[in-house]
């Protein structure tokens, strides 16, 4: 009995709740002892007749244990307990966050991308650890010299190796080539792991590209929104002036009306008739001069994409391109050509706004400085336009008009789209003044500011008041060449053959550029002159090339110079030294620069390009694919270039537009 009771009362302690378990459901003794309940129970069963006494005493212990208020209460919250705060009264906080974390759906988990890889991240991770090598040895205990000496005696002294250690040996050297062939193919893994990555943020790259040309274009219809209600602003603001005048002059006209007297209305009659005081009625209305085109805010797309990259390419002219130039990207051109035609342009929609009409011969030169239009013509005159009187609306083929959803923004144009016709008479207004002073054709001009200065085949220099319309100073380049001969004693300054044959094609004056009172001219003798047009002298003469200077532009400390000697020459305007210089296969006719490249026609199909930053030459243009199309593009005749965006014109009428 005494067992018994042993046995009777462990049960009861191991279920006896203590005050830290009152709270919980089960404690782990009492599950023990319920287990131990479960086997004495399941032997009784499989025992016989002989365990009868002690399977009555198991089951009675049990019942009692089980008619404790403790244990019932303890089932009947367990029974009524939430699988969440069952989980929640066995783990922590941070253990649930973890596991909320951590899990994963199971469309996730049914999509998980094949690894490539052969080798487990566990072989990875052996691979990376550093060899036994005998330079992991520099950290151990450092022994003396002498007892190095007696090992190195005693390592001679022995026999040769065994055959146990050789294939010890053997087997560290297979290990360490698979150790060598497991970081291969990690390699491998990271560099295809990265063209992935390459290739989705190229695609992510070309989707923003994509919403950025969209931006642009939703930003140009709202920039022509906004001129369009400035424009009607203005006129309303015109509108309603008038009228106030017109209520004034009536106002006045009453006060002073006296019907009585004959002969004032007979007067008045009179002056009116021969217009000598004009009534309000017939008082003519100023002509409605809109604002120009002007971008408020500069595109920027053709910065993101690869040098060398088409724009878009129009059929301007049906004859070889003679000048060009442009204000800003995607602003407004102007072009002429042999054609005997000047047309200007709007770049960003690419079509023709109209035809600058009034020179009687070709157009050698222009240039375009905001609305301000300069060209000088083989008929010897130089004539100013304001292209900001145009009449021409830039957008009126997309306005109120459905466009296609599924336009691609990026494509800025394509050859085989109908080509619009200028409207007539947007032009008409432009034209401001004409400059008549030249004998010969004007070949070369440059304005800036008030000032113009103008070379003619004439072999005179011309300085122009734009302010007055009128020649300011004459500068003779032969007497010029003659008295700096005579004043230094050496032909530095004197006029000098070039060395070639008569080139009817070379002009006298290939080309200038002024800033204040510095003038820069090149001309067919290869020389390039520096004037100081306050003197009216040669300040200082560059001498280097050997053919006729074509083309030249400088800055605030290099002069750059095309010549027809195939070469380019970059000039150190503070000493008045050659800084480089560039050889080409074929004469230079025309160059540009920005803050990053030189961009040159060396009578080829494609614009030679010069980086000065990364300092290497590479060709831009149709020439550059002609051979894979299976074309033969024109020979480039006319460059520009402007915060890397780059124009040519070539023989064939043709302009290209360009990212460089």
């Amino acid at each position: 009995m005494a067992g018994s009771s042993s046995r009777n009362g462990s049960p009861s302690r191991a279920f006896r709740a203590s005050p830290e378990d009152d709270e919980s459901i089960i404690s782990t003794r009492g599950m023990e002892a319920f287990g131990r309940k479960v086997t004495t129970t399941a032997g009784q069963l499989l025992g016989g007749p002989l365990a009868d006494s002690h399977y009555q005493a198991a089951m009675s212990d049990l019942h009692k244990q089980l008619r404790r208020p403790n244990l019932q209460r303890s089932v009947f919250s367990f029974a009524k307990t939430t699988p969440t705060d069952l989980v929640r009264s066995k783990l922590s906080t941070s253990e649930i966050q973890y596991r909320a974390l951590t899990y994963l759906p199971d469309e996730l988990l049914a999509n998980i991308p094949d690894d490539e890889n052969t080798y487990s991240l566990f072989q990875g991770f052996q691979a990376m650890l550093p060899e036994n090598s005998p330079d992991s040895k520099r950290h151990r205990r450092r022994i003396s010299r002498g007892r190095k000496l007696l090992e190195d005696d005693k390592s001679e002294s022995e026999t040769p190796p065994t055959i146990g250690k050789l294939k010890r040996e053997k087997n560290t050297l297979n290990h360490q080539l698979e150790m060598m062939s497991i970081r291969k193919n990690m390699a491998s893994s990271e560099i295809h792991e990265i063209d992935n990555k390459i290739a989705n943020l190229n695609s992510m790259r070309r989707i923003v590209l994509e919403r950025l040309a969209g931006l642009e274009q939703e930003e140009a219809l709202l920039e022509h929104d906004i001129l369009d209600v400035e424009n009607r602003l203005e006129d309303a603001q015109e509108q309603l002036d008038d009228a106030e005048a017109f209520a004034l002059a009536a106002k006045e006209e009453g006060a002073l009306d006296k019907p009585d007297d004959p002969a004032m209305d007979a007067s008045f009659m009179s002056e009116s008739i021969y217009e000598k005081l004009p009534s309000a009625n017939n008082t003519p209305t100023r002509p409605k001069r809109h604002k120009t085109i002007r971008r408020k805010s500069m595109p920027i797309l053709h910065e993101h994409f690869e040098p060398g990259s088409m724009i878009r390419e129009i059929q301007a002219h049906n004859d070889t391109i003679t000048a060009m130039d442009f204000d800003v990207p995607f602003g407004t051109m102007v072009t002429s050509a042999l054609d005997d035609t000047v047309r200007v342009w709007d770049m960003n929609a690419g079509r023709c706004i109209g035809l600058l009409e009034g020179h009687t011969a070709s157009v050698r030169t222009l240039q375009v400085e905001d609305n301000i239009v300069a060209t000088g013509s083989m008929d010897a005159t130089i004539r100013l336009w304001d292209l900001s009187k145009a009449r021409y609306e830039p957008l009126d083929n997309r306005i109120n008009k459905n466009v296609d959803e599924d336009e691609d923004p990026l494509a800025f144009g394509n050859p085989e789209d109908e080509e619009f016709e200028p409207p007539l008479g947007s032009m008409a207004d432009c034209p401001l003044f004409t400059l008549e002073a030249h004998v010969d054709e004007v070949t070369a001009l440059h304005f800036r500011g008030d000032t113009l200065i103008s070379g003619s085949a004439d072999k005179t220099l011309r300085q122009w008041d734009l302010e007055k319309g009128r020649c300011v100073q004459t500068l003779d380049v032969m007497w010029a060449a003659a008295q700096a001969s005579a004043t230094m004693g050496s032909s530095e300054g004197a006029w000098r053959q070039t060395g070639r044959l008569p080139d009817a094609s070379a002009d006298f004056v290939g080309a200038v550029q002024v800033f204040e009172a510095a003038l820069a001219c090149g001309t067919a003798d290869g020389m390039v002159r520096l004037w100081d047009l306050r003197s009216g002298q040669v300040h200082r003469s560059l001498v280097g090339h050997t053919g006729p200077v074509t083309c030249l532009q400088f800055d605030d400390v290099h002069l750059v110079t095309g010549s027809a000697d195939r070469s380019i020459r970059i000039w150190d305007l503070r000493t008045g030294a050659i800084h480089d210089a560039y050889a080409y296969d074929s004469p230079i006719t025309s160059m540009m620069f920005d803050n990053r490249r030189i961009v040159s026609a060396a009578g080829e199909d494609v614009v030679k390009v010069y980086d000065k930053l990364d300092g290497r030459h590479w060709d831009c243009g149709s020439g550059v694919t002609a051979e894979e199309d299976g074309r033969t593009p024109a020979i480039v005749e006319r460059v520009r270039i402007k915060d890397g965006y780059l124009t040519e014109g070539r023989r064939d009428g043709k302009v290209g537009i360009w990212t460089s």
